[in-house]
């Protein structure tokens, strides 16, 4: 029995996915409203939907795109108190960083920020920011006295 998967399965595969099971099994999977059978009229339906999604996610690349190209002019600059030989006290957070974004204007959540080492010395310091899978803008943050 052929059958499309409108759910995710563990162990047998994702949303979308077309799949060649026992029968029995099948008919669960159609009972719980987890796969439709395959027919010709669901593979075009699917074929639509998945059309729809690649335009939907272009668009939205395009956009983090947009965003990329602004945050990439961007300089956020933290005024730190240093100790002994210009030493920072503490670091740069991912919060911290996120409300600055705030304040010019992009809404970024925290978790979106990647931050390799800890941004705990005076100069500058190259973040990434992770809009989407494929699109990854990189911000400059200053650190002075």
């Amino acid at each position: 029995m052929k059958i499309i998967l409108l759910n995710d399965v563990k162990k047998h595969g994702k949303s979308g996915d077309i799949l060649d099971v026992k029968d029995g099994f099948g008919t669960f999977l159609i009972n719980k409203k987890d796969a439709v059978l395959a027919t010709q009229t669901s593979m075009n339906r699917l074929k639509e939907e998945n059309r729809e999604k690649e335009i939907k996610e272009n668009e939205t690349i395009k956009k983090c795109e947009e965003i990329k190209k602004k945050l990439e002019n961007i300089k956020i600059q933290f005024k730190v108190k240093t100790g002994a030989e210009d030493r920072v006290f503490g670091s740069i957070s991912p919060k911290q960083i996120v409300e600055e974004l705030k304040n010019k204007g992009f809404d970024i959540d925290k978790k979106q920020i990647k931050i390799d080492e800890s941004i705990s010395s005076l100069g500058f310091h190259n973040v990434d920011i992770q809009l989407h899978k494929k699109v990854v803008a990189t911000i400059k943050i200053e650190l002075t006295k």
